[in-house]
Parts: C-alpha cells; structure tokens; sequence
C-alpha cells in the first residue's frame, strides 16, 4: 500500500508472522540544506499518478527481493522541521532483503514519484528542489 496524506504520518506496525526482518525508514524535515537554515519544506504531488506509480514500485519491491509486506506514505503540505516527510515499512524473511528493499523503495520514490519539493529558509529565500538540475 502507497498513500499520501495531508496530515501528519503516524508510524504503525507491519504484522507478519512469517516474517524475520522489519525495516523502517522514516525520513524527517532537517533544519538544514545547503548550508542555509531551513524552516519549513512544502510538497505537492500529482495525485492519481503518484499513488499509481507508488504502488508499481512497492509491487516491484515485493517481487525483487522476495517481501512478505511493503507500505510506504508520503506528505503533502507544508512541514515543519522534525516532521515525517516519508514513512516506509518492509517484512521480508531475512534482514538482508528486507534492507535491501527499503532502500531500494526511497529511492525510487525520489527518481518516479510525481512528488515537488519546495525548500522555505529562514533569510526568507525559498525555491523547489532539483527544479533546474536532476537528483544525484
């Protein structure tokens, strides 16, 4: 399951028995980037492809590295520092994979995920990220 959510992301538990390794990631606004103070971050999202292509990726993580379970969510809005920006969660039989997987999901996430980044900073300078150039 991919979602997206307007309101703050409450972390939860993935329930498998069968499973022998749990990672969760959850990435939080900093107070910082590039060397500039940081107050808030905004996100927008193309909805319907997000959610669409959000779950092609979790499927495909399913498959890949063999999980039992996959759920990530995303916010929307305006965050503050120390919010959750994006909440993932794998089950997998072994740690290795179930690692594996998490990482692979954020980072797909970040390449094709329909998802804008908009940094606002302190000296009241604000501007999206990777607007003008890719993501490394």
């Amino acid at each position: 399951m991919f979602g997206l959510s307007d309101v703050s992301i409450r972390p939860r538990d993935l329930d498998c028995s069968l499973a022998g390794g749990f990672v969760v990631f959850e990435g939080k606004v900093r107070d910082n980037s590039m060397g500039k103070s940081v107050l808030a971050i905004e996100y927008e999202a193309f909805s319907d492809m997000a959610v669409q292509e959000g779950e092609n990726l979790l499927a495909e993580a399913i498959e890949r590295y063999g999980l039992i379970a996959a759920e990530a969510e995303h916010r929307t809005g305006k965050l503050l520092v120390g919010e959750t920006a994006v909440w993932i969660a794998v089950a997998a039989p072994h740690r290795k994979e179930a690692f594996a997987a998490c990482e692979f999901i954020i980072d797909e996430i970040k390449k094709r995920v329909p998802i804008w980044k908009k940094e606002h900073f302190a000296d009241g300078d604000s501007g999206w990220v990777h607007c003008y150039e890719p993501a490394e």
